[in-house]
């Protein structure tokens, strides 16, 4: 259930997944040692969950070796915004399984390179804004 305050609504889980669903472009926030890296993906969710594919590499290297990843992604008109934050963690997958459950998503890369591993986010928490944008409030008039 969406809790509105002003130009800025809280928005609730449910509306949360169908923001993310109408989008395929997020960024993944993940840390090496004490260094924040962030990548862009292109993602689908499924069952829950955001799914996205990586090459070996930096991404894949960040995602795996940390317990908490944050993921987010957004949209805009000229009149309104969103966003959405998840806080979860990611996992490789590795099993059969796991990896054909994934293939049905049809999670294509969007440049020529190859992207063998599917990468899973599972979320503990999930957060939405939505933003109706408007001209700056009037701060009345300033002494000279």
């Amino acid at each position: 259930m969406a809790d509105e305050q002003g130009p800025i609504t809280v928005l609730g889980d449910a509306e949360s997944w169908n923001l993310l669903n109408s989008v395929s472009l997020g960024r993944l926030v993940t840390h090496i040692g004490d260094q924040l890296e962030i990548f862009p993906v292109n993602f689908v969710t499924q069952d829950g969950t955001v799914l996205f594919r990586t090459a070996e590499g930096t991404k894949l290297f960040s995602t795996v070796m940390n317990d908490k990843v944050l993921f987010e992604a957004d949209d805009h008109t000229v009149a309104e915004g969103w966003s959405v934050i998840i806080r979860g963690t990611a996992q490789m997958l590795t099993s059969s399984d796991d990896i054909h459950d994934a293939e049905r998503a049809q999670l294509l890369p969007w440049v020529p390179t190859e992207k063998l591993r599917f990468v899973r986010i599972t979320p503990y928490e999930i957060s939405g804004r939505h933003f109706q944008f408007g001209p700056e409030p009037d701060h009345g008039s300033y002494p000279s």
